[in-house]
């Protein structure tokens, strides 16, 4: 059994074929060696899903009050925590988009970009003041 290096590109995706020229199988007839192709099979991320080529999805708890009033908070990518803006009014599963922070692309030409789900974090515990609160923000919303 031979053994060969293969320099898998940036950005590959679970089924992308590399192709290694002239080492497979002998041709018939003592003719020229074949093409070996190589599969990848890429693991799936823990926190990131991947979306058409190049693009990634993350998902990013947000508390009610910055969904509801707006504010920041950090998202992970590739390359490390950013800062994202949060709309005022946003609503649970909503997409926001930061340009460039996904996965390399396949054929050169930049990186896709990082989608961040906007994931609604519902305190489980309430103290006596944050229920007050809650209670009367609830009587306001109507």
């Amino acid at each position: 059994t031979k053994r060969y290096s293969v320099k898998v590109p940036a950005g590959v995706k679970d089924g992308t074929r590399i192709k290694l020229k002239g080492k497979g199988e002998p041709g018939a007839n003592g003719g020229p060696p074949g093409d070996l192709y190589v599969v990848t099979h890429v693991a799936p991320s823990p926190l990131y899903q991947r979306r058409g080529e190049a693009d990634l999805l993350v998902e990013v708890p947000v508390s009610f009050p910055t969904a509801a009033l707006g504010g920041s908070v950090q998202v992970p990518t590739p390359e490390g925590a950013v800062s994202l803006k949060i709309p005022s009014g946003s609503e649970d599963g909503k997409l926001l988009k930061i340009k460039g922070r996904g996965a390399p692309k396949l054929k050169g030409g930049g990186k896709g970009d990082l989608l961040a789900r906007v994931k609604i974090d519902v305190p489980k515990k309430l103290n006596k003041r944050g229920r007050e609160l809650l209670e009367e923000f609830q009587k306001v919303a109507g």
